[in-house]
Order: structure tokens, then sequence, then C-alpha cells
């Protein structure tokens, strides 16, 4: 994508040139890499997964734990409430609790989970 700006009677224009990529048998779709459109409900919709890595060995030597997840079927995002469990494409947030403690935080960024000082 390119961006133009010009100007008109001290008016600012801004335009974008997009070029569009044709794909090849070689490049995978968007609908490969970023699953299903959000727009459109999905039928039989496959289970949520959680995908946890071990935590990153650099900083846990240093006593901070950084954690790294990524989910299927599920896109990891600030919504709560019961509503949320009727939408589709599923949509949600993680839970996350440490050994056997009585609380536990809520992480709705899909980013890499950090906890320090435990």
């Amino acid at each position: 994508m390119t961006l133009h700006l010009f100007t008109f009677k001290g008016i600012v224009i801004l335009t974008t040139s997009i070029y569009l990529t044709v794909m090849n048998t070689h490049t995978p779709s968007a609908r490969d890499i970023i699953g299903s459109s959000p727009l459109i409900a999905i039928e039989n919709e496959a289970p949520a997964k959680l995908i946890v890595d071990p935590p990153l060995p650099e900083p846990l030597a240093q006593g901070r734990v950084f954690i790294q997840y990524r989910t299927e079927n599920l896109r990891v995002l600030p919504v709560f409430g019961k509503g949320a469990l009727e939408v589709s494409p599923r949509f949600g947030h993680i839970h996350i609790t440490v050994d056997d403690a009585l609380w536990h935080f809520v992480d709705a960024s899909g980013e890499t989970i950090i906890l320090v000082g435990l």
C-alpha cells in the first residue's frame, strides 16, 4: 500500500494505492493464516484449543516467567458475560491460575503472559 498526500486550496487530501499480489500454489491464503472471517457464523464449529508453551528459559533464569500461548478456534478478546458464549465464530478470554493459589486473573490480550515476584 502506498500513501499519497496532496493539498488542494489548503485542504489536505490523502489517497492510497493498494497493490494486490496474485496468490500462487505456494502462497497461503488469508483464511489459512488468520482463520475464518469473524463476520460469518461457523456451522459445527470445532472446539476451542489452548496451546501453551513452557516458560521461556532466559527470563526464567532471572526469576521472571514468560509464557507464550496460542488458541485454535477461539479469538482472544476482552469480552465477558454469558452472551459471549453464544457467538460464532467463538471468542473469549483466558483464566489463569498459579499452582494451588486461591486467586486467578484474566488475560484478554492474546499476548505473552508475564509473572514476576511469585
